[in-house]
């Protein structure tokens, strides 16, 4: 699943190096790690159609792109060195790769959820009657973060009530069978489900903060900044991409009905998911919000709310955040997560 930061895999992360000089020399071959989930279905999609060998052959370079079941492992190996980019959120970018060590760019803001990620309760109507109770949902997810900001939007405070760990692969059967389990925050498909319960309530859902929780494929900045064509490749592939599913014609009905199957799902239930996901498909759209300055206020509450929840060691500034206008949040001497528009923008000019 896309949405899970484990302090344990943090814990591992502090304890490893970046790419060694070898690894960010030019060279021709490269990884990317993609894992399921409605904005990064494209990419195995493009990878078994051959678009991604098009676009790197393109570039006379060669890209494999490997799917990882687990996407928490997915993150874990990119860090460690063994993929040269990898799909993840924002957030994850901020306190995995970034916290432990390894300068990181999202070379492609592919989406953001608008509705995706949601909390629901069988009784209380909004979220200032959750004051007191006791919430379920995967600690330290974009889920928490999701709560962190809900609350906040009501006075209310993580200290207001009581946050219970759950795997993703119980929220729906102890909320739909156990009577104690009243209120649960969860994504997609997970949260259709237990919407679905008889006289369930959404109380606030990813649309009332858009643009906050991001998915992007991110790459190493030293791989990267010594193999431009690495990155033109992937962006060419991923715009190519775009411009089929979308629409309703032929081909694009059949690009994401293969994407619904290898989702688990089919045609309907795909694009039900995409309902709820603010996808980028023109590239000068994903441009226009990596140039917002919206994207630093995110970034800003993301770490805070990382920090206040100890994944980032060293504190709120230890690591820096830049964004394409020059600014830095965080330590500029210790930079470690990078947003450019750069490679999206030769996409949006037709320049790859």
């Amino acid at each position: 699943m896309r949405r899970l930061t484990v302090l344990l895999s943090l814990c591992l992360f502090l304890g490893l190096t970046s790419y060694s000089p070898a690894q960010a020399q030019e060279r021709t071959s490269f990884k990317i790690a993609w894992s399921i989930y409605v904005g990064w279905m494209p990419w195995g999609w493009a990878a078994d159609e051959g678009i991604v060998k098009k676009w790197a052959d393109k570039y006379g370079i060669e890209i494999e792109v490997v799917q990882i079941n687990d996407y928490i492992e997915s993150i874990n190996q990119y860090t460690a060195g063994a993929f040269d980019g990898c799909v993840m959120t924002n957030m994850d970018a901020l306190t995995i790769p970034a916290v432990g060590g390894v300068d990181s760019t999202a070379l492609i803001v592919g989406d953001f959820s608008n509705g995706n990620d949601g909390i629901v309760s069988k009784s209380a109507k909004d979220i200032a009657a959750l004051e007191g109770s006791t919430v379920n949902l995967v600690e330290l997810s974009v889920s928490h973060y999701l709560l962190a900001r809900a609350l906040e939007s009501t006075g209310l405070a993580e200290r207001d009530l009581t946050v219970v760990n759950t795997s993703d692969a119980d929220l729906v059967s102890v909320f739909t069978s156990t009577d104690d389990v009243e209120h649960v925050v969860t994504w997609n498909p997970l949260l259709a489900e237990v919407a679905a319960y008889p006289d369930a309530t959404k109380l606030f859902d990813s649309s009332q903060i858009p643009g906050e929780i991001i998915d992007m494929m991110v790459v190493n900045t030293e791989v990267l900044d010594a193999n431009p064509n690495f990155g033109k490749a992937l962006v060419g592939a991923w715009y190519e991409t775009m411009s089929i599913m979308m629409g309703d014609d032929e081909a694009a009905l059949a690009a994401r009905t293969a994407m619904g199957e290898a989702a688990g799902t089919d045609l309907e239930g795909y694009d039900a998911q995409l309902a709820s996901t603010e996808m980028f498909y023109a590239p000068a759209d994903a441009v226009s919000f990596t140039l917002s300055p919206d994207l630093i206020t995110t970034m800003d509450n993301v770490r805070q709310f990382s920090d206040e929840h100890g994944l980032i060691e060293g504190g709120m500034d230890f690591v820096g955040i830049a964004f394409p206008d020059g600014q830095v949040l965080g330590d500029e001497a210790n930079t470690k997560l990078r947003f450019t528009e750069t490679f999206m923008k030769m996409a949006a000019d037709g320049a790859l």
